[in-house]
């Protein structure tokens, strides 16, 4: 068992770096930083994000539409990297008050329309396109239920467990153990729910998969933190069942790629204007070439 000789003052004052992976962004203050405009594409649709799980359920979205011949859901991705503060920058900030990616600026109407927080822009996208939520009340709620379970959940999943396991600066026995027992609950949660349903909301793929999928499929399959072994995680079955189907649809598979910074280069495509960018403009495509040795070298 950690032990600590800490103890909290009457007042907390931010005095000093608190350490791990993102401390040069950590602030406890909102607002700009600096002041940045924000580039604005030909499409009607206008996202400002990083390929993380909560950037991919957008792009995820906006594929899934585009697959469904909705033309206006065309959309130009814009990277935005939060290790350099990107997310701090005035315009990114007039569009998201909270310094967060994904962002999304609606620009095909009159008046340009903010949207922010991923499980708002997934509702606000499927309800402007008619598309993966469904009109019917029983199953509407059943859909929105799973959709705000993510909400609620993931936080415990990434800011919990994902920070005491891999990013804080010195490994807590409490803290990953605390949040080690919430997330095998949680994949509990759905592993019995997919044990009785094909999708989260029935029979039928919805904003509610789009949403959990890039957190809880990609943790199932061993994307997350390198905690697949510690987690156990092939041991949740329909977890994993779920994880592969959605995992093989051509959407999802593009919707990963977009604005993502890491992995084999051939999966990485920085920003998206166009959809021939993913045969086009992935890293490996827009890597330097290497020169040729001399023949005297």
């Amino acid at each position: 068992m950690s032990t600590s000789d800490y103890t909290p003052p009457k007042v907390w004052v931010w005095n000093k770096p608190n350490g791990g992976r993102f401390a040069n962004i950590n602030r406890p203050i909102a607002g700009p930083t600096h002041d940045k405009e924000l580039p604005v594409g030909r499409h009607p649709l206008q996202l400002y994000s990083l390929g993380t799980p909560n950037g991919v359920k957008v792009t995820v979205m906006l594929e899934e539409l585009l697959a469904l011949g909705h033309r206006g859901a065309e959309y130009d991705a814009w990277l935005i990297r939060i290790g350099e503060g990107d997310q701090f920058g005035s315009g990114f900030v007039a569009v998201n008050p909270n310094s967060k990616i994904p962002a999304l600026l609606d620009r095909s109407g009159p008046k340009p329309i903010r949207v922010f927080e991923s499980g708002a822009i997934l509702m606000y996208l499927a309800e402007k396109f008619g598309a993966f939520l469904p009109t019917e009340a029983s199953e509407r709620a059943e859909c929105l239920s799973w959709l705000f379970w993510q909400m609620g959940s993931a936080p415990y999943l990434g800011g919990g467990f994902g920070h005491f396991y891999a990013y804080a600066p010195i490994k807590i026995e409490y803290a990953i153990d605390r949040f080690a027992m919430e997330v095998k609950r949680q994949l509990d949660v759905l592993d019995r729910r997919l044990g009785e349903s094909e999708y989260l909301a029935g029979s039928a793929y919805t904003i509610a998969d789009i949403a959990v999928w890039p957190w809880y499929g990609g943790l199932a399959k061993g994307l997350q933190y390198g905690a697949g072994e510690f987690l156990q995680v092939q041991d949740y079955k329909n977890v994993q069942r779920w994880a592969d189907l959605i995992g093989s649809r051509p959407a999802a598979k593009r919707g990963r790629m977009v604005n993502r910074v890491s992995g084999e280069p051939s999966s990485q495509l920085h920003e998206r204007h166009d959809a021939s960018d993913f045969e086009t403009k992935t890293q490996d495509k827009l890597a330097p070439a290497k020169e040729p040795k001399s023949a005297t070298a």
